[in-house]
């Protein structure tokens, strides 16, 4: 078993790892042997039996030994069946007085639905919303599943004869909960920064379910709109004391930790495995270490192997403060300046801020002191849960994600306080994207996302494409297809300007500027103009009006357009588009293929390759060669010489401009092109040149990425295409044999 595949069951064994299972208990479970749940139960050393729906109801010696189990669980199966409440008398009759039955659903009206996930056995959205009325509509049509609501779930109970249960709502789903919470409890946490939200098919959201979590508490409609169950059902009443989980199996054996709370107002932390004891221990030991420094900490203990700590009732520090800057936004910067204080106190300074940007260094950092892990009780910040700490470690790089944390999934903060203030604030502005580099390391580390990519790139949902649905939803096909996709028509005859200064015109200009020259960029703020942007100047938007209406076309480059769409025609420009940073908009190709070159069928037309092809090399020639067999046209990206520096980490021998141009040079490239810093990934360059294959070098091939770039790419009706790599031949190894004669 792969090491992703690893992490994988780890998450789905999750639902019930934490689960108190009494010791040698006799479990039915309804499913595969192989599966993450089975396996997890094995593990515990319970006696499991493993059946499906169908042999339970047809083979003998389940009908001759009733009341035989402790536990039945059974994890979505009974939605794939037409008549549920038959195997719910069932599991009653085979299960033993205490026993207790563990059920797993899908909830129709969970708010995955309503953002615009797909049903998850209909393949298409609202089915599950409007009750399946479209989808099982005829007695001939095939039922092939579905999910219930809460109402209906417990309906189906009473009707079975169970009468004791209870609700446990699971966030993100059930094959990847990452939080739990008992129908009596809400949470009291910013749920935007602790769910990543998993759909079934993210490539139709147009909401973003994180930004929905608090509304649903606040409204009452939490428990009723969780995107699934784990229900707990008994026979004598008995029921688990747990009334909230916290889950994070995708940190792996050494790191993964459960946290309950328990009626009885009791906070435990268990390591998930035994290799991550230590874990609980050096929580105690940073705790121990804060407070000889000064800083507030939850008293906590070690009993039996578990953290303990109380329940606290007070707010969460994250949401006070997001309170504060809605309400009080002097208070609020007075607040943020005493826990920048504390992070500062938290440990003895080694190195003084001098002024720099660089910050203080702190002798043991302590990442996580951040908002989202204290509580503000009697006018002071209160932290728990400092697994963390850090050797030599930067004040700034931890003031940072105290800001960002904050931010995170919660954009409209910016209305009240830009988050670029803060940064000036506490002078992290000159270093701002190595202190972002900082918390991306470690939460990708932590969180294993090179291991998990292609599994989250296929589950979790991206802003930018819920964007674009959502412009899609707004338009009718005529406005739409104007609007957004045919952007760039009519500017053959046109000038181009762009509306907008920031990032949407950065990626804009690298992607297309080279095609599509900018006559003139327009903006609101006043502080842009007379700049320039890629040697453009940025003008008011009075230059409009000094243009004549069919003289240029406009491209706003703006995310938030509206304000500036309905300025456009009240100046009275009809010719404008709006740049959509997710979409891939056809470009001019350079050149056409020549006709000698199409009497040969090739397997793809347009192929790609990306590198940086420093002291080129037989290697590189080999495979432009080979790529040029297989296609019409094959495009050559190269990287620049500060992507080299970012990526690379290295120096390249030969600078861009010669690269480039040795690799335009050679015979089977049809166009070479500059992979813009920013935007230099798989996506990015399908997107601008829409090519039928990409090919790579064979060393490549089983790093986590690429096979994320391979899926991408076989979605969109491309392929990723690995060829021998020449092992007598490398730029490395040039590079070496360079630097021994050299000393």
């Amino acid at each position: 078993m792969d090491q992703a595949q690893e992490l994988i069951n780890g998450i789905q064994s999750g639902l019930l790892q934490w689960y108190d299972f009494e010791r040698e208990a006799i479990v039915l479970f309804i499913g595969e042997r192989h599966s993450a749940l089975a396996q997890m139960l094995l593990g515990k050393k319970l006696n499991v039996v493993c059946v499906n729906l169908e042999t339970l109801v047809n083979e003998r010696q389940y009908q001759e030994n009733e009341k035989r189990f402790d536990y039945i669980i059974c994890i979505e199966a009974l939605e794939q069946k037409e008549n549920p409440i038959f195997f719910l008398k069932l599991f009653y009759k085979f299960l033993k007085s205490d026993g207790v039955l563990l059920l797993g659903m899908n909830n129709r009206m969970g708010i995955r639905y309503f953002c615009g996930d797909r049903d998850r056995y209909t393949n298409r959205c609202f089915d599950g919303i409007e009750g399946y009325r479209r989808t099982y509509s005829k007695k001939e049509d095939s039922f092939i599943g579905r999910s219930y609501s809460m109402a209906e779930i417990k309906q189906m109970l009473r009707e079975s004869g169970w009468n004791q249960f209870c609700f446990y709502s699971v966030f993100s789903d059930l094959s990847n909960p990452q939080l739990i919470y008992s129908e009596e409890f809400l949470p009291n946490e910013d749920l935007a920064n602790r769910i990543l939200p998993i759909f079934n098919f993210p490539y139709t959201a147009f909401i973003n379910e994180r930004m929905l979590y608090g509304d649903l508490v606040d409204n009452g409609i939490f428990h009723q709109m969780a995107n699934a169950y784990l229900i707990e059902c008994t026979i004598n009443g008995k029921l688990s004391d747990v009334v909230h989980v916290t889950t994070s199996m995708d940190r792996g054996r050494e790191q993964a930790l459960f946290t309950l709370i328990r009626r009885s107002k009791v906070v435990e932390k268990r390591a998930a495995y035994q290799e991550g004891r230590i874990r609980l221990n050096r929580i105690i030991e940073n705790g121990c270490d804060l407070i000889k420094h000064g800083i507030p900490v939850v008293d906590a203990k070690i009993e039996n192997n578990v953290y303990v700590m109380p329940y606290i009732k007070e707010e969460v520090a994250q949401l006070y403060l997001k309170r504060l800057i809605r309400t009080d936004q002097s208070r609020f910067l007075q607040e943020m300046d005493h826990f920048r204080d504390m992070i500062l106190q938290s440990s003895e300074i080694i190195k003084e801020d001098m002024g720099d940007g660089q910050g203080a260094v702190l002798r043991r950092g302590y990442p996580d002191m951040v908002p989202l892990n204290s509580f503000y009780i009697d006018g002071e910040f209160v932290f728990y849960d400092q697994e963390f700490c850090i050797e030599n470690y930067p004040a700034n790089a931890i003031i940072t994600r105290m800001i960002t944390t904050l931010y995170s999934g919660n954009g409209d903060l910016n209305r009240y306080i830009p988050i670029e203030q803060l940064f000036e604030r506490y002078n992290l502005i000159a270093q701002i994207e190595h202190w972002k580099d900082m918390e991306n390391i470690f939460l990708s580390k932590l969180l294993n996302a090179e291991n998990l990519q292609v599994y989250y790139s296929r589950r979790r949902i991206d802003d930018n494409n819920i964007n674009s649905n959502r412009q899609r939803i707004n338009y009718t096909d005529t406005e739409y297809r104007k609007i957004f996709i045919d952007i760039f028509k009519n500017l053959d005859t046109r000038k181009l300007i762009l509306f907008g200064s920031g990032n949407f015109t950065k990626k804009f200009m690298a992607l297309y500027q080279q095609y599509y020259p900018v006559y003139a960029i327009v903006d609101n703020d006043q502080n842009q103009w007379g700049k320039k942007l890629n040697g453009v100047v940025i003008h008011s938007a009075e230059i409009l009006k000094q243009l004549k209406t069919d003289e240029y076309k406009v491209i706003v480059c703006i995310k938030n357009y509206t304000s500036v769409v309905k300025q456009l025609e009240d100046i009275g420009v009809t010719q404008y588009s709006i740049y959509d940073a997710n979409m891939g908009y056809e470009r001019i190709q350079k050149r056409n293929v020549q006709e000698s070159e199409k009497r040969i069928p090739k397997k793809y037309h347009v192929g790609y390759i990306s590198g940086v092809f420093d002291l080129f090399h037989i290697g590189h020639l080999n495979m432009f060669k080979r790529a040029k067999q297989q296609c019409d046209y094959l495009i050559v990206g190269v990287v620049t010489d500060e992507g080299v520096r970012k990526l690379k980490k290295v120096e390249p021998f030969i600078p861009f401009v010669e690269r480039i141009e040795m690799v335009r040079s050679c015979r089977y490239v049809d166009e070479a092109v500059e992979i813009p810093l920013q935007y230099n990934d798989t996506r990015e360059a399908y997107k601008l040149y829409h090519f039928d294959c990409q090919f790579s070098g064979s060393d490549y091939k089983d790093r986590p990425a690429w096979n994320s770039n391979k899926e991408f790419l076989e979605q969109h009706g491309s392929e990723l295409v690995f060829f021998p790599y020449t092992e007598s031949t490398s730029s490395s190894k040039i590079k070496e044999l360079i630097e021994k004669k050299l000393i």
